[in-house]
């Protein structure tokens, strides 16, 4: 099974559907679509790396808690993520490991401003051949 991301046009926000084998995949490419949106991911070196432990009410819960942390990393640590790898998962943990570095305007790139991670239209499934996710940010 593949993985990837594809950004989903919307009137007044933008969103995200991620997948790949499972939903640990399909996490990670939603925390990789996320910041592709914010900067150019090319830019950015996994030099650093933090933690992140998260507890939530089911996966819906946890996919805006996650994406919402990442978001947190960037507008209030100034640390940019390019790598996501997610070490536990069930529908009330998440356990992972971010790389990436510190912003520096005159190195990154920026391409848009997002506010928030939102519930709209939100959608996390898996069966025997893929996880999918998919949620909306408030630009």
């Amino acid at each position: 099974m593949k993985r990837g991301y594809v950004i989903l046009d919307h009137p007044a926000d933008m969103g995200i559907e991620a997948y790949g084998k499972n939903l640990k995949e399909a996490f990670e490419e939603a925390a990789i679509a996320l910041n592709s949106i914010i900067l150019d991911l090319t830019t950015v070196e996994p030099i650093q790396h933090r933690k992140i432990e998260i507890k939530a009410s089911d996966y819906e819960h946890l996919l805006v808690k996650w994406l919402s942390e990442i978001l947190y990393l960037y507008d209030g640590d100034n640390f940019v993520c390019c790598e996501f790898d997610i070490e536990d998962l069930n529908p009330n943990f998440l356990k992972a490991e971010v790389k990436g570095e510190i912003f520096n305007n005159q190195k990154h790139q920026t391409k848009l401003d997002v506010k928030a991670v939102t519930y709209h239209q939100i959608l996390v499934c898996e069966n025997s051949e893929r996880g999918l996710v998919r949620v909306f940010l408030d630009i």
